[in-house]
C-alpha cells in the first residue's frame, strides 16, 4: 500500500525555533500559561504536568513553567473552587511559549469573535517571535487576537461550526487532534491538550524525552488518528468486530508492503467493511494510519540507530528513500539527515537535544 500524505497531526514547514535553549537554569525555555476567568482546571494543569516533568539525560529540568491571569488573585474555574494566581500579565513578556487553556467565561471572544479591552491589554505584554498554543477553545482567544488569521488551527468538535462562523480566515481542521503551523499551534478538546504538550516536548528534545515524560504520566506518547474518532455516532453493534489484530499484525511487519487486502483478511472482512470500520474505530483510513506509524519508527531508528537513511528506508517500510524524505518533512517538518543531525548533536554534548526537530 502505498503511504498517502499524513493528515493527523497536522503540521507546517513554517517552523521557528524557541527563544531558550536548556541548559542552565537562566536558559530554560519559559513556558507561561495565561489562567482565565472560567478556566477548566484539568486544561490549566496539563502544561506543567508535562511540560514541567521533561528532563535532560542528566535529569535536568528543560522548561520553566508559571502561571499568570490579567488581575492577580482568586480566578473562578468552572469547577466548584477558585484558583489562587500571584502573577499578572506582566509575565507573559518573558514567556518563550504561552499557553492559553479553555475557558467557559470568555464572553464576546466566544460569542462574537471579538477582542475584549482586558485580554487585549493583557496580550499585548507578549513579545514578538513568542510560541502561541491553545489548548481546546483557548483557540479562540488566539483567533480573536487576529493570531491564527489565514492558517491552519483546530478546536474541540462541538465548537467547531461556532469557530468557523465567528473566524471565516482561518482554515479549521476538525478531524486533527492538534496542529502544529510552527509558532502557533492549537489543540482540540480538552485531553488533546496532552498531545500537543507532548508534541512539542517531542519536537524540542526528541521522542526519548517525550517518552519519558508520557510513562511517568502514565500516558501513550501518541495517540493514533484524530479527533473525528471521538465524536458521538450511532452505538455498534454488539458483539461486532473491531480492527485491533489487524493494526497488531500491520505493527509488527512494518518493514514490508501491507495492502488493504491483507489487513482486512486478518480480521475476516471485506475490504470495504474493513476500511468503513477502520475509519470510525481510527479516526483515519488505513493508509494514513500506516504512514503515521512508518514515521515513528523511522523517527525511532533515525534516533537510536546507526543505521543509514537507506536502511532506516527498508525499516520503517517506505519504497524508496524519497519516500522516506516526502512523508517524514511532511510529518515531523524536517529532512530524515537534518532530524538525526540535530538530535546527534544533543546526545553527542551529554544532554538531551537542545533547540528542536526543525533546523
Amino acid at each position: 500500500m502505498s503511504p498517502p500524505q499524513p493528515q493527523s497531526p497536522h503540521h507546517s514547514p513554517h517552523q521557528s525555533p524557541p527563544h531558550s535553549l536548556p541548559g542552565t537554569a537562566d536558559e530554560r525555555h519559559r513556558v507561561v500559561v495565561l489562567a482565565l476567568p472560567g478556566v477548566i482546571p484539568f486544561e490549566l494543569g496539563i502544561p506543567y504536568r508535562i511540560f514541567g516533568k521533561a528532563r535532560s539525560a542528566d535529569r535536568r529540568r528543560l522548561y520553566e513553567v508559571v502561571t499568570c491571569t490579567p488581575e492577580p488573585g482568586l480566578v473562578p474555574t468552572d469547577a466548584d473552587f477558585p484558583i489562587a494566581v500571584e502573577l499578572g500579565p506582566e509575565a507573559l513578556a518573558e514567556a518563550d511559549t504561552i499557553v492559553v487553556p479553555a475557558s467557559y467565561e470568555l464572553g464576546p471572544v466566544h460569542e462574537e469573535g471579538r477582542m475584549t479591552e482586558p485580554l487585549g491589554t493583557a496580550l499585548a505584554h507578549a513579545r514578538p517571535g513568542v510560541r502561541w498554543v491553545s489548548i481546546c477553545t483557548g483557540s479562540f482567544v488566539l483567533a480573536a487576537a487576529g493570531l491564527l488569521d489565514g492558517r491552519p488551527a483546530t478546536t474541540h468538535w462541538s465548537s467547531v461550526d461556532r469557530f468557523q462562523r465567528l473566524f471565516p480566515t482561518v482554515k479549521v481542521d476538525p478531524n486533527v487532534l492538534f496542529v502544529d503551523d510552527g509558532d502557533v499551534l492549537t489543540s482540540a478538546g480538552v485531553a488533546s491538550g496532552i498531545d500537543l504538550c507532548l508534541h512539542l516536548v517531542r519536537r524540542d528534545h526528541g521522542t526519548a524525552v517525550a517518552n519519558d515524560v508520557a510513562r511517568r504520566s502514565l500516558v501513550p506518547p501518541h495517540r493514533d488518528g484524530g479527533q473525528a474518532q471521538y465524536i458521538p455516532r450511532p452505538l455498534p453493534e454488539a458483539q461486532q468486530a473491531t480492527t485491533t489484530a489487524a493494526r497488531a499484525w500491520a505493527l509488527g511487519r512494518l518493514d514490508r508492503p501491507v495492502s488493504l487486502r491483507e489487513l482486512a483478511a486478518q480480521e475476516s472482512m471485506s475490504v470495504r467493511t474493513f476500511t468503513r470500520r477502520f475509519r470510525e474505530e481510527v479516526g483515519v483510513s488505513p493508509g494514513q494510519w500506516l504512514t503515521q506509524q512508518r514515521v515513528e519508527r523511522a523517527r525511532h531508528l533515525l534516533e537510536g540507530t546507526d543505521l543509514s537513511v537507506d536502511q532506516v528506508t527498508r525499516e520503517a517500510g517506505f519504497g524508496s528513500p524519497a519516500s522516506l524524505r516526502q512523508h517524514f518533512q511532511a510529518a515531523v517538518g524536517v529532512s530524515p539527515t537534518a532530524y538525526r543531525r540535530t538530535f546527534r548533536a544533543g546526545a553527542e554534548a551529554g544532554t538531551a537535544p537542545g533547540a528542536d526537530a526543525r533546523a
